[in-house]
């Protein structure tokens, strides 16, 4: 029987977090409360606490990582339309 990894969704992780970063709690409590590994809590405490300062710097870093998506979108549109292009243009000299 093939065993699948469970898999938490954005909110649970960032309850747990926001109770981790809180302290009311040890990891080791937490664990027990919501069933999770206290290594998992730990490393989503350290994400919610790394992603903290992103939250306060605009969105620059998000809207760059989007407009360089946009770009690698946009090239390779246009070498698709090359490669067309010139097929078409083989095929219509014939």
């Amino acid at each position: 029987m093939k065993k699948t990894r469970k898999r938490y969704s954005a909110e649970f992780k960032a309850k747990v977090a926001m109770e981790a970063i809180r302290g009311e709690l040890t990891l080791a409590e937490l664990a027990a409360k919501h069933g999770v590994h206290h290594t998992m809590i730990g490393g989503w405490k350290r994400q919610a606490v790394d992603g903290m300062a992103s939250l306060f710097d605009g969105g620059e870093q998000a809207s760059k990582t989007e407009t360089e998506a946009e770009i690698e979108k946009l090239h390779a549109k246009i070498g698709q339309l090359l490669v067309e292009r010139d097929f078409l243009a083989k095929a219509s000299g014939r």
